[in-house]
C-alpha cells in the first residue's frame, strides 16, 4: 500500500520536504549522515540504507532505482566479497584459502556492514544534493563564514553544469563526426583535446560571467543588504523539535549500549530490551521523517484531488 503510495508521489514530482526551512533540512543531513557513518550496528545500517534509497527515489523517481542498481550493487557485491580475502579477524572459520588464510564469519559480516554503510551514505549525499540547494547553504552560512560558503557553493553548482555542459559539446562534436569513441588512437586523441579546449574556454567565460555578476549585485561592499525568501514558521518548528528530540535521544541511546555490536573476534550485540527497542525505533523515525512528510502530502493532495 505504502509502495503505491510513494510512486504516485513520485509521479506528482512532489517533494515537500526541500521546501522546508534550510536549517530543518541541514539539521536533518547531519544527523542521519553522521549516525550512518558511525553505527555500525546492522540493524542501524539496514534502516539507513532503506530510508535513503527511499527517499532518493521520491526524489529522482525511477532514475534514482537505475543509478542504484547499475552502481551501488555491483560495488555492494565486490567490497562485500574483497574485505574477507584481506581482512582474516574472527573466531568462526568457515574454510582456508588456497593461500591458506582463514575465511572467517566475523569478516565476511563486518565487510557486507561496511560496504552497506558506505553505500547509504552516498545515498544521502544524493538526497542532500537535492533538497539543500547553493542558496539554502548561502543562507545558513553566508554571514559565517562568506568566503567560504560562496566558494563551496559555487563548486558544488559548477560540477553538474560542468557535467551537462560536457554532454551537450560531446553530442555536438559526435554529429560532426568527431567521435572520441570511434578511430584510431591519434584521431580519438585530437577530439578529445578538442572538446577539452571547448570546456576549457567555456569554464573560463563561465567564471567571468559569475564574477561580473557578483560584481552588479554589490558583493563585498560594505553595508549590503539581502533579501530572503526563507520563513522559520509553525510548521518548521515541529519539524525541527521533532528532528532534534529523535536524534538527540538516538546518540544518547548509542552511548549508553543500546546500539552496542562488535564484530571480533566474536560478533557481539547489546542484550535486547525495551530501551534498545525504542533507540532503534527512535532512529527509524529519524531517517523516515522526510519520506513521512511526502506520504503525508502526498495523501493531503490525493484528498483534495477527490472533492474536485
Amino acid at each position: 500500500m505504502w509502495v503505491d503510495t510513494i510512486l504516485q508521489g513520485m509521479v506528482i514530482n512532489m517533494s515537500e520536504f526541500k521546501t522546508y526551512h534550510p536549517i530543518v533540512n541541514f539539521v536533518y543531513f547531519v544527523f542521519v549522515i553522521g549516525f550512518s557513518c558511525f553505527f555500525m550496528h546492522p540493524v542501524c545500517l539496514c534502516i539507513s540504507l532503506a530510508s535513503g534509497f527511499t527517499y532518493s527515489v521520491i526524489l529522482k523517481g525511477k532514475k534514482a532505482i537505475k543509478t542504484n542498481l547499475i552502481y551501488m550493487l555491483p560495488m555492494l557485491l565486490m567490497m562485500a566479497l574483497i574485505n574477507p580475502a584481506f581482512n582474516h579477524e574472527g573466531v568462526t572459520i568457515i574454510e582456508y584459502l588456497p593461500s591458506g588464510n582463514p575465511l572467517t564469519l566475523e569478516s565476511i559480516i563486518y565487510g557486507l556492514c561496511a560496504t552497506i554503510m558506505i553505500v547509504s551514505v552516498i545515498c544521502h549525499f544524493s538526497c542532500y544534493n537535492e533538497v539543500m540547494t547553493s542558496d539554502k547553504f548561502i543562507y545558513l552560512f553566508g554571514k559565517i563564514i562568506p568566503a567560504m560558503s560562496l566558494v563551496i557553493s559555487m563548486t558544488l553548482r559548477f560540477v553538474p553544469k560542468f557535467s551537462a555542459q560536457l554532454k551537450v559539446v560531446t553530442n555536438a562534436q559526435r554529429c560532426m563526426g568527431r567521435d572520441v569513441s570511434n578511430g584510431s588512437i591519434i584521431k580519438r586523441a585530437k577530439n578529445g583535446l578538442n572538446i577539452l579546449s571547448i570546456m576549457t574556454t567555456w569554464s573560463l567565460e563561465n567564471a567571468i560571467e559569475t564574477a561580473d555578476s557578483m560584481k552588479s549585485r554589490g558583493y563585498g561592499i560594505p553595508g549590503r543588504t539581502a533579501f530572503s525568501i526563507f520563513t522559520f514558521d509553525k510548521r518548521d518548528r515541529k519539524a525541527l523539535s521533532c528532528i532534534l528530540l529523535l536524534g538527540i535521544y538516538t546518540l544518547a541511546g548509542n552511548l549508553m549500549g543500546g546500539m552496542y555490536f562488535r564484530f571480533f573476534p566474536s560478533m557481539k550485540m547489546a542484550e535486547v530490551s525495551v530501551f534498545g527497542i525504542s533507540v532503534f525505533v527512535a532512529y527509524l523515525l529519524l531517517c523516515i521523517c522526510p519520506i513521512i512528510i511526502e506520504l503525508w502530502e502526498v495523501r493531503k493532495w490525493k484528498a483534495l484531488r477527490s472533492k474536485i
